[in-house]
């Protein structure tokens, strides 16, 4: 039987533009073995071939296949529901061509769908016109409920402060696809050709990673390397399969792969 990985990136992999020690050596085992995996990221600005070059910087060498993004999965959920439809997007990069590729048009006007995703380069006044195209009936989507990284420096704003911002000002909910949503989770273990038994979540956050693979019913691994500590696993009403200091840490075979 099959076994694979789906993998964050952020705090598994690296921590901004470092590589976390022993992460190249994990995906080249990977590789040897044929273990199917891919790099399931939130962050819908990337595309895959950005995410590739990234890794690539820090001798992880994998291939576009290897990665499956917010933007891939809301993309391809909007064409599952209404094909060939409109969208008004506050979003870039990799969000804008996984809409394309999913038979979308982008619009200035009466679209079915308003659709958020990272990006620095979208202003208020853009802002104000999707809040009007929402209350007019346009479908709200974010790619994600990332929260700002709430620190100096910052490059976005994080999603979750746009989307509710347009909450506030709508009366309407978004619906997010990107982690922990299980349509993203569903999502991601299809486009690598498993079975739920067969997957195995790595993550660094309890909320999002872990959370999503515990309601699809995958099996899970926190590594402590990124954003959750282990002493807030008591803070979660579920908690993962394994805990794990480092991706450096962790060995093939699993204990349940049988």
């Amino acid at each position: 039987m099959p076994k694979g990985f789906l993998i964050d990136q952020d705090g598994v992999m690296y921590v901004e533009d470092k590589m976390i020690p022993g992460a190249d050596q994990f995906i080249k085992t990977l590789q040897q073995e044929g273990i199917p995996f891919t790099f399931m990221t939130n962050n819908s600005q990337r595309s895959p071939i950005d995410a590739v070059r990234k890794l690539k910087k820090m001798g992880i060498v994998v291939a576009p296949e290897n990665v499956y993004t917010s933007a891939m999965a809301t993309a391809h959920f909007m064409g599952q529901q209404f094909p060939n439809g409109t969208a008004y997007v506050l979003g870039e990069g990799g969000l804008l061509s996984s809409l394309h590729e999913n038979g979308f048009t982008l619009v200035q006007n009466d679209p079915d769908f308003v659709v958020v995703g990272e990006g620095i380069n979208f202003t208020l006044e853009m802002v104000r016109k999707a809040i009007d195209f929402i209350l007019e009936g346009s479908k709200f989507i974010a790619t994600n409920l990332d929260p700002s990284p709430r620190k100096a420096g910052w490059n976005n704003l994080g999603i979750a402060s746009v989307v509710a911002m347009i909450e506030a000002a709508t009366g309407k909910k978004a619906f997010s696809v990107g982690k922990p949503s299980p349509v993203m989770m569903r999502q991601a273990r299809k486009y690598i050709g498993l079975k739920t038994d067969e997957v195995t979540v790595i993550g660094d956050t309890l909320a999002t990673d872990i959370q999503g693979g515990v309601q699809v019913g995958y099996h899970t691994i926190l590594t402590l390397t990124g954003m959750s500590k282990k002493e807030q696993i008591k803070d979660f009403p579920f908690k993962p399969d394994m805990v794990i200091d480092s991706i450096a840490d962790l060995k093939i075979p699993l204990p349940w792969w049988k």
